[in-house]
């Protein structure tokens, strides 16, 4: 599709469907952040997008920060590249940056960016480049040896640029917004045959704030808040090979379309509670609005690794259905290269096509 016929309301309901289903079908409202929903990291992106039990690693800020307290090495940094729906629109891509520093054995801080580069179009076909910002700083800590939790506050800027919408002049919207996570991880280890086996369990309720508003007449936006749960498994018998399996599940909290108009008038907290009960179908509807990822990885003498995943939305709502994959290698103990690709299962998807690619950088690693 050429760019310059796109219209403002067009590529926000492209990005908030990436599926082009009707407008009362899809719980994300037009005109939100849809950055917040981007997973950039490489290497869950590659195991269906799953990622809330996964073994910490320097990406651990973006789905669920808890596990930073648990992380093998005491430093590690990472930046992502995602071109954002290539096959649909020229020039859009995301970028990810974030560190971490463990304070002790217990306790780890970290800082995140989060950018987003786009055009849009407005009355008169004036074109903008729009940015979107998210700038995180976290907090982790092990109430035990084997539970921690985490808190992540948010900055989120999201400026259209100049132009006029349905008459109103844009303005930049602008939110505060936090995390609250829990990771749990429980690990026996044979030292004199080095077999290995943990399981782990990850919960994060992510992107509440206050709603954001561009003021184009529309009202004030949900962010994407989102309650997201996942389990894994992990086993070595030796220590030279290794297989993660994981599975997340995630439902977005934010009021149902009525009629094919976004609702905006409860406010942020009420609508995270009534989002449980709101569909209009009822429980099974609720049911149907429930994302799955399921993945799996394999790591060679802890320097090679082969991903695959599956990412599933029910039919009546987004319905993408995602197939993933991935590889990762591991440089000087110290490097690590990620990159995962999205194909859709599905013809015709936006998805199409779609790669991440992470660069990551780890100081003072622990044995074991």
């Amino acid at each position: 599709m050429n760019r310059k016929i796109l219209s403002l309301s067009f590529f926000l309901l492209t990005l908030a469907q990436a599926g082009a289903q009707p407008v009362d079908s899809v719980r994300i409202p037009i005109g939100l952040p849809y950055m917040l929903e981007i997973n950039p990291d490489a290497r869950t992106a590659a195991m269906g997008y799953a990622g809330a039990a996964l073994s910490p690693d320097a990406n651990a800020t973006y789905i669920n920060s808890s596990k930073l307290a648990a992380a093998r090495e005491d430093f590690g940094a990472s930046v992502s590249y995602t071109p954002w729906l290539p096959n649909l629109v020229d020039g859009m891509w995301l970028g990810y940056a974030s560190a971490y520093k463990k304070l002790g054995e217990r306790q780890a801080v970290a800082a995140s960016v989060q950018y987003f580069d786009y055009d849009v179009y407005t009355t008169g076909g004036a074109g903008n480049r729009a940015h979107d910002i998210a700038i995180s700083g976290m907090y982790s800590r092990q109430l035990d040896r084997n539970f921690s939790m985490g808190l992540t506050l948010k900055y989120i800027s999201s400026d259209w640029g100049q132009g006029v919408v349905a008459g109103n002049s844009v303005k930049p919207g602008r939110a505060i917004a936090a995390d609250i996570s829990a990771y749990y991880r429980k690990r026996l280890k044979d030292e004199s045959t080095g077999q290995d086996f943990s399981w782990s369990f990850g919960a994060v309720l992510a992107n509440i704030g206050n709603k954001i508003d561009y003021g184009v007449g529309g009202g004030q936006y949900f962010l994407p808040a989102k309650l997201r749960v996942g389990g894994g498994i992990s086993y070595s018998a030796t220590g030279r090979h290794r297989i993660n399996l994981i599975a997340d599940a995630s439902k977005l909290l934010v009021p149902t379309p009525v009629g094919g108009s976004i609702v905006s008038s409860p406010k942020s907290f009420e609508a995270i509670f009534k989002s449980f009960t709101d569909a209009p179908g009822g429980f099974k509807e609720e049911m149907q609005e429930i994302m799955i990822g399921v993945g799996a990885e394999y790591w060679y003498n802890d320097v090679v690794a082969l991903r695959a995943g599956y990412y599933n939305e029910n039919e009546r709502k987004t319905n993408q259905k995602l197939v993933t994959v991935g590889a990762g290698a591991r440089i000087f103990k110290k490097y690590q290269a990620d990159f995962g690709y999205a194909f859709s299962a599905q013809k015709g998807s936006a998805v199409l096509d779609t790669y991440r690619a992470t660069l990551s950088f780890y100081l003072n690693g622990k044995k074991g």
